[in-house]
């Protein structure tokens, strides 16, 4: 790399940080301090002093952790409820996304209000009023009752994934309405694709089936990867996961507080990296073998 090749190297680099920079600054006074202490409360017993003045860290090292996997079971339990519904509900998302985003990249009238349409939810629908919804019921399907969709699962699939599909459909249409993100990802993603290529490929005589599966599919697959990542977390801050709402109850139990939960919060963490290193190596791994 020559002189000016690294100047121009540099000068982008001092650039893009710059871009970040009030990121970095809020990230850093917001975020930083708190996780740091969480970690450090993990490994404490949090108590109120005893003349109010605060709170009191006693050091009890890994007993937290040990008393999540050890003694109280409900962590273990939550844990497995919430993989067995992500392991069906992420890649509904993503399919339901890129979908969507074929029909929308497609060029029809009213095309601008269909893509706001589908990603309003996604501004106007915070965890409370997804709860609310879910608790009368607007999330599921609406034939679900009228030709007894519940009863057939039942009747069809052995008991543990009959009840993650009915849990499923009952709030199926508040889950496809967090794909919004995921539908705008992949409208990026076409405008990478040229014209030109489908242009040829028609010519050639490619029908639209095997012009999906040569040049739109290969294109998708780098943002498939980054909308499944995007969706494990989306899931792990959701309303209906199950830890989130045990990490809260312990927060204000007198035998667990702060310092459980932050365990807890911990140990969710680490768990969730797991699959998201998994989408990562299957990702450099395609990329590789595209190369």
């Amino acid at each position: 790399m020559n002189k000016q090749a690294r100047m121009q190297f540099w000068k982008t680099t001092i650039e893009s940080y710059m871009f970040l920079l009030p990121w970095l600054i809020g990230i850093t006074i917001f975020f930083v301090y708190p996780l740091l202490m969480s970690l450090y409360m993990s490994f404490t017993k949090v108590s109120i002093k005893p003349d109010g003045s605060g709170l009191q860290y006693d050091w009890i090292g890994w007993d937290n952790f040990k008393y999540a996997f050890l003694l109280d079971n409900e962590f273990p339990v939550q844990m497995f409820l919430f993989v067995r519904e992500a392991v069906l509900i992420i890649p509904i998302t993503v399919i339901f996304a890129l979908l969507v985003a074929v029909m929308l990249n497609q060029k029809f009238p009213g095309r601008m209000l269909f893509r706001t349409v589908f990603f309003l939810p996604v501004i106007f629908a915070s965890g409370q009023v997804l709860l609310e919804l879910f608790q009368q019921g607007q999330g599921k399907l609406p034939f679900a009752d009228q030709y007894e969709i519940t009863t057939t699962l039942y009747q069809v699939f052995p008991l543990w994934i009959a009840e993650v599909l009915v849990n499923l459909s009952q709030k199926l249409v508040i889950i496809l309405w967090f794909s919004g993100v995921q539908v705008i990802l992949f409208l990026a993603a076409f405008q990478t694709i040229p014209v030109a290529i489908y242009e040829a490929a028609k010519i050639d005589g490619v029908t639209p089936w095997e012009s999906f599966w040569k040049i739109t599919f290969p294109a998708m697959v780098p943002f498939i990867f980054l909308n499944l990542v995007y969706t494990v977390v989306d899931q792990t801050v959701s309303p209906f996961n199950p830890i989130n709402g045990l990490i809260i109850k312990n927060m204000g139990e007198i035998n667990t507080g702060f310092g459980y939960a932050s365990a807890l919060g911990w140990m969710y963490t680490v768990l969730i990296f797991i699959p998201i290193g998994i989408i990562f190596i299957a990702s450099r791994l395609t990329s590789k073998g595209r190369r």
